[in-house]
Order: structure tokens, then C-alpha cells, then sequence
């Protein structure tokens, strides 16, 4: 239990109704409760039903190792916003089980198939307990810490082998494994012959519905990717289809997976900075901006007021070259060829300059810093940002709508095709531009305020049918919106530093935990730390918006037309490089 906690009237209501369920622990950043794992069911039921915690954010877990012990940390909202809510359990570490949370919030289903793959916890009655970034056949958890992977050095960077005695030595020469490869026990690869994904395939089958239609067909099972033109990267659809009808869909995801967050808790929490930048690769200053906060957090420095204007600018201008971007590919997918992409790719272009001037990269722009950013904005290069916002964008954007919006291919294929329901968003945990299509007023800009955001005027877009046509209509509509703030930026933005003190290459986080989020392009991004005051995180998680927003594409897209998945997949706006971390 933190300081906060222990002032927060919901804890002590909660301890009251839950007497033998709440753990009074004490533990710095953590806002919520400590929960035995028999009573987790009983205790979030009420936050959601009582207390009106009806959307759950992020689930990740903790290995406490040489502890015999393992944390899952749940982080509740609510969708009519405020600050969060968490409620944590613990596990032994020998039989890690925890029951699911997928019959109350099914967001957590992609959640924690990923827990279970990464570092081994059961979730009991959970539908689909499969593995979802590593292969079936995957021996071990990766995010234990006892975990070690194939020309493994050392726990923590920097590595101290590498130049003893002031000569390179390379690990694959010194390794114990000698060649990049782990094999499961009794895995000979010599008579391995390949299994078909029959656990997937099998659930499939069993979930999936017979249509209305009065003539019936065979259900017929198509994998739609891992390699195809219209999945964005390598990103595999199984679909059933019942004729031409999608009777149930499973998105199969992994195939890029680096283990991003075992990577972040080698590295030190600085050395983290340029590999969020890997993450959503179109949207690099965003994830830049919530991996900077979550940090500020925790050792309690506040940006200058210059480089929280600059973090803004940034942030909107990423924003507006996401979204165009989305409706470029999104016409793609539906059959115009190019033609919309070139527009958007052109402002994207003009955009990727800015970012080049500044950070001196176009995509992997590893500006931030802790504290504020890594240096200013020159004055010719503010000229051009202001030349975009006041002239070229609003000019250009107008155009793309005056082309697409009413243009009746656009409509026909869009319209109906794809809904998802507010409730239904809510449920699976959506965020971004698919929730608020919905008609949910949710952007983290306002229901949770971070930065200067609170202080800018803007409204926050929504639509109502939650379909594909709306979220392409919401992301033009939010163009507009940072077009709106990103003046007011460069009215307002003052002069003096763009760092708070002097800069920190070791930054000294003190011992405790911190979520911090954003409202990236696609949703809302969070980062969740854990620090036992060493340089490096003792925990380092990253929630995808990207990879929590397929959580519904099953419900969007069952009853549509298998031509229709592309249009869907597309209007979910997903990017392979957060989705499999």
C-alpha cells in the first residue's frame, strides 16, 4: 500500500467489504489493493459493478525471484475517467495459478494467454490458454528471471566480459549453447516433420456458429496471412466461413517477437529510451513521451514548460502522420491502389523533416529524455512547423476529405461493415480511435491529463455507429483537433530550457513502481516500471494498444464477409512492431 493508498477512501471501503481477501502491504507508486487469489473474482466484480471500474486496462506480471513468489497487477479505469485503480495478487512460483478475469472483462484474454507464455502462470477457466508470442513448442518462460536465453552473458547491461583485458570477445566463441538454438526435451529436430495448430484450429471450430442462412454450407477453415499484402506485416487471420460469411476468427500474432521487455529489463532505464522508439515505428515521440513520464514519476522531476510545449508539438505532428496514414492504406485495402497512400505519405514526408531537423532521424527519433527533451527546436525549424499547421495541413486534409468522405465505393464498403459496440469496446478493453467510434468520450488527453494537455482547448472527437466508416471519419476528425492544439502550441510555447537540470546518462530511480500513460495514435499506450533502485528496471512492461485492440476483431468481423476482414483489419489500424514486441 502506498502514501496514496492510504489516503484513498476506496481502499478502506474495499478493505471493509473484504476483510480476508485485502493484504495490507506496503509499496511505493502502487495505488490499489493487494488481493488473495481466491477472493480476485469477488473483489473485481465489485470495482466493476459498485464502483464503476468498468474498463481494465493493462494485466501484466512480476517474478519476485529468488523469492518464491509471482505477481499479477491488474490497472482498472473508468471509462468516464479518473485516475486508476489496481489490484495485485500474488503466486508461488512452482504452480503459479490465478483465476481469469475473461468472464468479467474479456480484454484480458489476449492478456493473459500472455502472461502464461512469458512467464508461466496458469489462469483457470481461462477459454484459450495457448501460447501467443512464443511457438507452441517453446520450452520455458521468458520472463522468468531464471530464465536464460541462448548466448546469454549477463543479467544487466553493460555487459563486463566483453573487453577483458581491452580485447573484443564475441559470445557465441565463449557460450555454452554455440549455436542460436533452444530445443524443447525430447525434441529431436533431425525427425521433426511440422503439427498443424490443431489446439487453435480445435477451439475454432468448437466456438464458431452456424449462420441463419436457410441453405447450409461446410464450415471451411482459410488462414489469411502470415505472409499477405493486406495484413500490414507479418500477421496471420485463421477465419471459419460459412460460404463466404465469417463464422469466427483467431488472430495469430508473434512471428516478429524480439522479447522487447526482456531486453528493457537488461538494459539500463535510459538505454530503454531509443527502443521504444521500435515499438509503434510510425509513432516514435509517443512512445518517447510515455516511457519519459513513467519514469518522471518516479523520481518526481518535472519538465521545463518549453519542452513540455516541444513533447506536445511532437506528440500532435506524430498523431496527424499516423492517422493519414491509416486512411491512406485504408483506401488501399480497399482496392484504390495507391493512389490515397501517395497523398498521405506526401504530408507524412513533410512531417518525417521535422522530425529529422530535430532529432536527427526521420523514424527512430530516440528525442526524449528524462526531464525533458534532448534539444531545443531551431528557430527556421519552428517557421516550417508553423507553415504546416497553418497552411499546408488544413489545405491538404480538406482535400483527402473532399475526395474519400462522400465518395460512394468508400461508403458502400464501409458503412455497417465491422461494429463494434460501446459496451462491447469497453469490454474488450479498445481504446483509441475504436472505442470513441463507438461513441465513448475516452482520450486520456482528458479523462487522465498528462503534460500541458490540460491547459490546451480541444474537443474530444467521437462517433456513434462504431463501424469502419467511423473510424475513418473520427481519425479525420482528430486531425483537425491536433491541427487546433498544435496552434495553440506555437502561440503559447515560451522561451527557456528544454531539460530539467543537468542531464542524467544514470538515471537513479529509487526503489517502487509507476504506470504512466499516453494517448498514442492508435490508443492508449502504458508503460508500467518496477524499480528495486538498481540501474536497471526490475520490471519493464509495455501495453500495446495495437495488440489489445485484436482482442475484438473476432466480434468485428464475425457475420461480415471474408472480403470485408481486410477492410476491418485495416480500420483497427494495427502496427506489427508493438503487436508482437
Amino acid at each position: 500500500m502506498s502514501e496514496q493508498t492510504a489516503n484513498h477512501p476506496l481502499y478502506y471501503e474495499m478493505a471493509n467489504k473484504f476483510p480476508d481477501a485485502i493484504i495490507l502491504e506496503v509499496r511505493s507508486g502502487f495505488f490499489g489493493a493487494v488481493v488473495k487469489s481466491q477472493s480476485l473474482l469477488d473483489v473485481a466484480k465489485t470495482l466493476r459493478d459498485a464502483y464503476s471500474f468498468d474498463y481494465l486496462s493493462a494485466v501484466t506480471g512480476v517474478d519476485d525471484f529468488p523469492e518464491d513468489r509471482m505477481e499479477v497487477i491488474y490497472h482498472f479505469f473508468k471509462s468516464i475517467g479518473g485516475p486508476q485503480f489496481e489490484l495485485k495478487v500474488f503466486t508461488t512460483r512452482n504452480e503459479p495459478t490465478v483465476p481469469s478475469l475473461t468472464g468479467l472483462y474479456p480484454g484480458a484474454e489476449l492478456q493473459e494467454r500472455e502472461i502464461w507464455d512469458l512467464f508461466g502462470i496458469k489462469f483457470t477457466n481461462h477459454p484459450d490458454l495457448r501460447r501467443i508470442l512464443m511457438w507452441d513448442d517453446f520450452e520455458g518462460h521468458p520472463l522468468r528471471k531464471d530464465w536464460k536465453e541462448p548466448f546469454y552473458e549477463e543479467d544487466v547491461k553493460p555487459f563486463k566480459n566483453r573487453w577483458p583485458e581491452g580485447k573484443a570477445r564475441h559470445s557465441e566463441n565463449t557460450n555454452p549453447f554455440q549455436d542460436n538454438v533452444q530445443y524443447p526435451r525430447e525434441f529431436n529436430p533431425a525427425n521433426w516433420t511440422g503439427e498443424a495448430d490443431h489446439l487453435m484450429y480445435k477451439s475454432l471450430i468448437m466456438s464458431g456458429e452456424q449462420s441463419s442462412n436457410i441453405i447450409k454450407t461446410d464450415q471451411l477453415v482459410v488462414n489469411l496471412g502470415p505472409q499477405h499484402p493486406s495484413t500490414h506485416g507479418v500477421f496471420r487471420m485463421v477465419v471459419v466461413l460459412e460460404g463466404e460469411t465469417i463464422v469466427n476468427l483467431r488472430p495469430v500474432v508473434g512471428y516478429m517477437h524480439r522479447n522487447h521487455e526482456k531486453i528493457g529489463e537488461r538494459n539500463t532505464f535510459l538505454q530503454n529510451m531509443p527502443y521504444t522508439d521500435r515499438l509503434d515505428y510510425l509513432s516514435s515521440m509517443s512512445n518517447n513521451f510515455g516511457y519519459s513520464i513513467t519514469i518522471e514519476k518516479m523520481l518526481g522531476i518535472t519538465p521545463p514548460e518549453r519542452a513540455e510545449y516541444i513533447r506536445v508539438m511532437m506528440a500532435e505532428l506524430t498523431r496527424i502522420a499516423s492517422h493519414v496514414m491509416s486512411i491512406g492504406f485504408l483506401m488501399n485495402d480497399l482496392g484504390a491502389y495507391f493512389t490515397p497512400a501517395l497523398y498521405a505519405l506526401e504530408e507524412r514526408e513533410l512531417i518525417l523533416d521535422i522530425f529529422e531537423a530535430v532529432a536527427g532521424s526521420r523514424m527512430m527519433c530516440n528525442y526524449f529524455r528524462f526531464g525533458g527533451v534532448v534539444r531545443d527546436v531551431p528557430e527556421d525549424v519552428m517557421k516550417k512547423v508553423k507553415h504546416l499547421v497553418e497552411n499546408r495541413l488544413p489545405r491538404k486534409i480538406d482535400e483527402l476529405d473532399r475526395y474519400l468522405t462522400k465518395n460512394e465505393i468508400v461508403r458502400t464498403r464501409c458503412e455497417g461493415v465491422g461494429v463494434i459496440t460501446s459496451d462491447e469496446a469497453i469490454a474488450f478493453s479498445a481504446t483509441g480511435p475504436i472505442l470513441r467510434a463507438t461513441g465513448v468520450p475516452y482520450d486520456i488527453r482528458r479523462a487522465d491529463p498528462y503534460s500541458i494537455y490540460e491547459s490546451l482547448d480541444f474537443d474530444v472527437c467521437i462517433r456513434n455507429h462504431g463501424d469502419v466508416y467511423d473510424r475513418y471519419l473520427l481519425r479525420m476528425d482528430e486531425i483537425r483537433q491536433s491541427l487546433r492544439i498544435l496552434r495553440q502550441v506555437l502561440n503559447r510555447i515560451p522561451k527557456g530550457p528544454v531539460i530539467s537540470g543537468k542531464p542524467q546518462y544514470l538515471a537513479k530511480v529509487p526503489a517502487g513502481e509507476s504506470y504512466g500513460r499516453v494517448e498514442g495514435p492508435r490508443g492508449e499506450l502504458g508503460f508500467y516500471i518496477v524499480s528495486d533502485g538498481k540501474p536497471n528496471p526490475k520490471r519493464y512492461h509495455v501495453r500495446a494498444p495495437s495488440f489489445i485492440n485484436l482482442t475484438g476483431l473476432a466480434q468485428m468481423c464475425k457475420g461480415a464477409k471474408v472480403a470485408d476482414a481486410v477492410t476491418i483489419l485495416g480500420s483497427v489500424d494495427i502496427v506489427l512492431g508493438e503487436v508482437d514486441r
